[in-house]
């Protein structure tokens, strides 16, 4: 090999730069796509309020255009974080033992009578049972009704959708994620989005209504074991001309799932139902 060090041309300078996107990530600036776990999870230099470093599981930053996936156990939280203002975080739950029970946003809306999801409310499955639950959200900027972005809408809109292009589609990177778990496109229902509102007004047209700004964040708890797909990526709404997305900061740690002596559990008949056949399930398989 032949080159400067300084650059990757050489294994040194490739070394080094390696090195040095680790250290990037360790403190949380990830920058173009960078997805790289911090190891261990309770080395990440920021945890949430109230988490003990060693309570953490999972901890990175995705760049403009990422994914990630990961499975965590029931009773785990998952903590999403608009670090700029400007990501948008699109993400799909399955069950992680029996894979074909998945998100089911249509189901999420009519159950709760509530198009708009905010803390408190829960993302179910098209098996009437609580996949997760909202415990947490300083945003109030989510959207539930158009899913993520295509690669056509992409490339008309931008010129590009590819999952390696500048202007990524969230469906090809469901795509790509997907696959780590041995699923493909057919796996993958419409997704529901966090930190980009969208209103629809009296005359039936979306109108979004942008981000809450810099560090807004929400936090999923785990009612059973998941696999979590997350894509960060623009709206496929999002008005501005050119692609626009930020760092997304997802962090994970030991919780307790809901219990029936959670407010969550009789807040109200449909999520009480929901919560009983999650528990249901999970005392058939012996796992609750």
């Amino acid at each position: 090999m032949t080159g400067s060090s300084s650059g990757t041309a050489t294994t040194a300078g490739a070394r080094e730069h390696a090195r040095a996107q680790e250290a990037q990530a360790l403190d949380g600036a990830a920058g173009g796509r960078l997805a790289m776990p911090v190891l261990p999870a309770s080395a990440w230099p920021t945890p949430p309020p109230g988490v003990a470093a060693g309570d953490l599981v999972w901890a990175e930053t995705l760049g403009a255009g990422g994914y990630t996936h990961l499975v965590v156990e029931r009773g785990t939280a998952v903590r999403l974080t608009d670090l700029t203002g400007d990501a948008c975080a699109h993400v799909l739950l399955h069950n992680a033992d029996e894979p074909w029970e998945r998100l089911n946003v249509a189901d999420t809306v009519k159950v709760q009578w509530q198009v708009h999801l905010t803390a408190d409310h829960l993302l179910l499955s098209g098996q009437g049972r609580a996949l997760a639950s909202i415990v947490a959200d300083t945003s109030g900027r989510h959207d539930s009704l158009f899913g993520t972005t295509t690669r056509r809408r992409n490339e008309e809109r931008y010129g590009d959708g590819s999952a390696h292009g500048p202007s990524p589609a969230g469906r090809e990177l469901f795509t790509l994620a997907a696959a780590k778990h041995g699923l493909d496109r057919r796996d993958l229902p419409p997704s529901i989005s966090f930190f980009q509102g969208v209103r629809v007004d009296d005359d039936g047209r979306p109108r979004p209504t942008g981000s809450a700004g810099p560090g807004a964040a929400v936090t999923l708890l785990a009612e059973m074991r998941l696999l979590v797909l997350v894509t960060n990526t623009a709206h496929p709404l999002d008005p501005a001309p050119a692609f626009r997305s930020g760092p997304l900061e997802v962090v994970a740690w030991r919780a307790t799932p809901t219990t029936p002596d959670d407010a969550r559990w009789t807040a109200t008949p449909e999520g009480r139902r929901a919560l009983e056949a999650t528990a249901a399930y999970l005392t058939t398989r012996g796992t609750r």
